[in-house]
């Protein structure tokens, strides 16, 4: 049997679901995923097996008007990851359109494309009327020619399939380039990292979850089988320490406990979380903070 493998490039503006995609396409959870913008930092990769053919999604971090170090590092993963894959996916929101951020993207698509697959993914399609579908996707299509269009609902699972099969047969003959039974080529550490820092932004509703982040500092497999990992929560202003620990250490104790679960639930057996809270006033501007998050603290400058 002839096998395929190579790597699709998921992009779009922040929120559009990528990170949704991604983990529905690959049958289990191996991004963050949260009602805030901009979570998704480094460039996630999620491995899915369809027929003969091994998909290497990468999850680049949404593409918007970077402000910061740590904004214009993620911009330049996201397109970094665009420009080394074989196939791209664009996916834009249904009900928001083409916005200026979309146009841009689209616009800078004929720069990095090269002669690469290009396929449109319009998501979000259950929040507006099919009439409205056919528009936009004739407005995207008269802007780029994209090789695909598909209407999905990544999160539902609307469409999914048939995208999916689609990009098996786009990608090229070769051998797998992971083993069969990976998920992910994220180093468990930072799977676990990346955990934690979506609990904390889950249960912190004020901009504070873009002014932290976490790091496993230390992972001890245990004879029982079990795992002990100790993490640090970098916050960058002392009032932070006292939100993110809440009151007598409430907010601290529901992180670990959802995070314990969930790391648990993903490595099969049973995890010791042990986190801790540190203030480092200049995390964004540390070149071994960016290197923990898979970013280039060069493409911050």
């Amino acid at each position: 049997m002839t096998t395929r493998s190579g790597f699709v490039a998921l992009i779009g503006t922040t929120n559009a679901g990528k990170s949704t995609l991604l983990n529905r396409m690959v049958g289990a959870k191996v991004s963050i995923v949260t009602h805030k913008v901009q979570t998704t930092r480094a460039r996630i990769r999620g491995i899915a097996i369809e027929g003969a053919t091994q998909v290497v999604f990468v999850d680049t971090p949404g593409l918007f008007r970077p402000r910061r170090r740590l904004d214009r590092a993620m911009v330049a993963a996201a397109w970094g990851g665009a420009a080394d894959a074989d196939v791209i996916v664009l996916l834009v929101e249904a009900h928001r359109g083409v916005t200026e951020e979309v146009a841009q993207i689209v616009e800078r698509l004929s720069e990095i494309a090269g002669g690469r697959q290009v396929a449109l993914a319009i998501n979000k399609i259950d929040r507006v009327r099919p009439e409205a579908l056919l528009g936009l996707a004739e407005d995207l299509n008269a802007r780029f020619p994209f090789v695909e269009t598909f209407m999905i609902s990544a999160l539902k699972g609307s469409g999914v399939d048939r995208l999916r099969g689609w990009l098996a047969d786009a990608l090229p003959e070769g051998p797998w380039l992971y083993p069969e039974d990976q998920i992910a080529d994220l180093p468990l550490r930072m799977i676990a990292a990346e955990t934690t820092r979506e609990k904390l932004t889950l249960r912190l509703h004020q901009e504070l979850p873009y002014e932290l982040t976490v790091e496993t500092e230390n992972w001890d497999e245990r004879k029982d089988g079990s795992v002990r990992i100790d993490q640090v929560i970098y916050v960058k202003r002392d009032g932070h320490k006292g939100i993110v620990l809440g009151h007598r250490g409430e907010t601290i104790k529901a992180v670990s406990r959802a995070a314990r679960e969930e790391i648990a639930e993903f490595l099969g057996r049973k995890v010791h979380l042990f986190l801790q809270v540190k203030l480092r006033p200049n995390w964004l501007e540390e070149a071994e903070r960016y290197s923990e998050m898979g970013l280039d603290f060069k493409d911050g400058a």
